[in-house]
């Protein structure tokens, strides 16, 4: 008996823990992120495209095993992460 009542018990627990997780999932989906942000405040999304685009270029166009790509793309991540983050400040 105990044990079908542990695992009636586990059931339950297992319910609670799904319907908070999907609460928690569900008010950080309706949250903006950066990019959405930007956008609703009319920023261009023009660099964040062009580093994206420049980068992709430069990969093509590097050597292969070339440790230059990954200082272009390391650079491209602060670039766009800087600007989609100030999105929020003005």
């Amino acid at each position: 008996m105990s044990e079908s009542l542990d695992a009636q018990m586990r059931d339950e627990i297992d319910d609670q823990v799904a319907e908070a997780f999907d609460a928690y999932l569900a008010d950080r989906l309706a949250e903006p992120g950066p990019l959405r942000a930007s956008l609703a405040l009319r920023r261009s999304t023009r660099p964040v495209l062009g580093t994206i685009g420049l980068g992709a270029l430069a990969t093509a166009l590097a050597p292969d095993g070339s440790a230059a790509v990954c200082w272009i793309w390391g650079a491209i991540a602060v670039i766009d992460t800087a600007w989609l983050l100030t999105a929020g400040r003005r």
